[in-house]
């Protein structure tokens, strides 16, 4: 069975636990571990998920927050539903097509 993984970002609920309510509170301590981002970069990690993040900006976070990386991001696995065919019936997509597949020609030159 497959199973779908997503994740929640939840930086902004964090610095709102610490008091800080906008991406600028955030740029002074990430400067002061060594992290230099620019102001747009510092919002973007703020307001947006990253799909990227480098572990030492994780580090510089958990360490500004006193937290771990769990609670910066929330993870949550499940299992996928099968996905189902139009007659209704559920499977694996590519044992239901298989047979259908078309036999490959071989052409022979002396012929």
């Amino acid at each position: 069975m497959k199973r779908q993984v997503s994740y929640q970002w939840r930086l902004r609920e964090t610095m709102a636990a610490h008091g800080m309510f906008s991406a600028s509170d955030l740029a002074q301590p990430l400067a002061d571990r060594g992290i230099a981002l620019s102001s747009v970069q510092v919002w973007r990690l703020v307001t947006h998920t990253p799909e990227r993040l480098s572990l030492p900006i994780l580090a510089a976070l958990c360490d500004i927050f006193d937290c771990n990386p769990a609670d910066l991001i929330a993870t949550k696995a499940e299992n996928a539903a099968p996905r189902r065919t139009a007659t209704g019936e559920t499977g694996e997509p590519s044992a239901q097509i298989a047979p259908l597949r078309p036999k490959r020609a071989r052409i022979r030159p002396d012929q």
